[in-house]
Formats: C-alpha cells, structure tokens, sequence
C-alpha cells in the first residue's frame, strides 16, 4: 500500500525521491500559484468538478494560463487509481507560474501536478469530537473584496504563510482551529474552512462577498440541506452570532464538518440536530461524485 502518489498532468506517475521542482519556480519563490485540497473517499475525488471549476478561476484571477481541465482530471483518475479505494486520502492539485526564467507560454507554462497523502490524524477526531476554536483578526475589511481585487481575496492562492501563522498561534494557545474577523466584527472564515452557523433550523454562511473563498464542502450541505427543508442563507454575521447560535461548524474538503465544541475558551454543547450536519454533508459529497449527479 503506497503512502504518498504524485502524478504531472502528462500522466506520469513520478518517483517522490526524484526532483520535480526547479530551485527558481515563483511558486516556491513567492507563493505565486493556486491549488486545491480534494478528499478520496472509496476511490473517487469527491466533488472533483466543482474543484476543477474553482481552480479555473482561481487561475483567472491571477492571470495564469488557462488550466487544461481534462488533463487534470486525468491526472486525478490516475492519482486515485493508484491510491486505491481501502482509506481516505488528500488530494492535491498544484499549479504555479512556473521557473522565472521561463519563456514558454500558454497552457504548457508553470509547475503542475497532483499530490496524494495520507488523511491527517487530526480530522478523525475533529469530526467525532468536535474542535476548539479561537477569533483572530484578519486586518481585512468586508469592503475590500469588490473594490481591491488584486489582493485575491476569494482564490484559492499558494499562499497560505499567515493562514499557516495564525493555527501555529491557535496551537500556542491550546486550541485546535481559527476563525478569523473583520474590522467591523464580521465573521469570515478559518484558515481552512469556511464557517456556517446554525440557528434553529436556517444555516447561514459569509457571503463571498465579503472576501470568503466560495466553499465547496458548503455548497454540498446547501444543496443537501435545502432538499431536507432547511433554510440555507448567505448572510453577513457578526462575531456575537457565533456566541448566540445553536452551532457552530468549520467546512472543509478533506475533514468536511467539524462543530465547535468551544469558542474563545466557552463551551458550546451540541444540540439536539447535531449529528444532522455531517449526515447532510456526507450525502451532499456523495451526490457530487459526478457532476450529472450535481446538475
């Protein structure tokens, strides 16, 4: 049983000893690229297309070349093919700008390839017990996002250095994940996830709007949930929501749904529909194994 697989988009499957980037690639140099975490769950990349969709314009947004879809789903079916269906796996699709010295234009610039690894031991017990949770300011006003879009707020970027910062500090602080604020005290996202409150029976998540990435995992309880009869809104929240709500969740591609057990050192004991959330989460993934099944 393999412990890691790496694939490039030519269908290669490489030897992880062997080098693959070059000393000079921008995204080594300067985070200059885009990815996207995928979970294998029984052998199939859940939710991949709605991935390759967010990946697309991810890319626009940072003006790299258009990426080759059916390349890249290629490289996935090879990918999990060779990690095989017995255990979960996380997925990565990689994509930099490539060596600064390159030339080469179109779809063939840049670094591209797809990693798998294990799931981390961390995300078994965050979805059966739950996480504890700090507030961290992000600096970022909800105003930024439509009026300042070179600073990417809603791609999927490489770089993550101060995503990765504020979990170090959450640790340094005995708590397990992070949800980061604005100036004007609304709620945004984790550095990993996206967060959707429940409160009673609506499920409200940050608009994109606001400078959120658009999560894949909550648009699979969105649409899930709003077939089981739950109101699903985008709305903006303010801290004071997350201290008031029924629940609390972080979403995510490869941990899907985790309920905040404690915020800011406060408890918050699970309700009654508790266990509904990752049921609904659960189905909604499954549903989106094929994107016939999406439409």
């Amino acid at each position: 049983m393999v412990d890691r697989v790496l694939v490039t988009l030519d269908g290669t499957i490489r030897d992880l000893n062997e080098p693959l980037l070059y000393a000079d690639d921008i995204g080594l140099l300067r985070g200059d690229g885009i990815f996207e975490t995928v979970l294998l769950r029984d052998g199939k990349a859940c939710a991949l297309e709605l991935h390759l969709a967010r990946l697309r314009r991810s890319a626009e947004a940072l003006e790299l070349p258009e990426p080759d879809l059916g390349r890249w789903r290629r490289a996935v079916e090879i990918a999990a093919k060779e990690w095989g269906s017995e255990r979960e796996g996380t997925l990565r699709m990689v994509f930099t700008r490539g060596r600064d010295t390159d030339p080469r234009p179109g779809r063939d610039a840049g670094t591209s390839y797809v990693l798998v690894v294990p799931v981390p031991e961390r995300v078994n017990k965050a979805r059966a017990e739950g996480i504890s949770v700090i507030t961290l300011a992000r600096g970022t006003s909800i105003e930024l996002a439509p009026t300042a879009p070179w600073l990417l707020l809603g791609a999927k970027t490489l770089s993550y250095a101060a995503n990765m910062a504020a979990l170090r500090f959450a640790a340094r602080n005995h708590a397990d994940d992070v949800i980061f604020t604005s100036p004007e005290h609304r709620v945004l996202e984790g550095p990993r996830s996206t967060v959707v409150i429940q409160r009673d029976d609506k499920l409200i998540t940050p608009p994109v709007r606001n400078g959120v990435l658009p999560g894949i995992t909550q648009r699979a309880l969105y649409a899930e949930a709003g077939k089981a009869g739950w109101d699903c809104r985008y709305e903006p929240c303010f801290v004071a929501d997350l201290i008031t709500a029924d629940s609390v969740w972080l979403l995510s591609s490869v941990t899907l749904a985790a309920r905040v057990s404690s915020l800011d050192g406060l408890r918050m004991s699970a309700p009654e529909r508790a266990a509904e959330i990752p049921e609904l989460v659960d189905r909604g993934i499954s549903r989106l194994w094929s994107l016939t099944d999406w439409k």
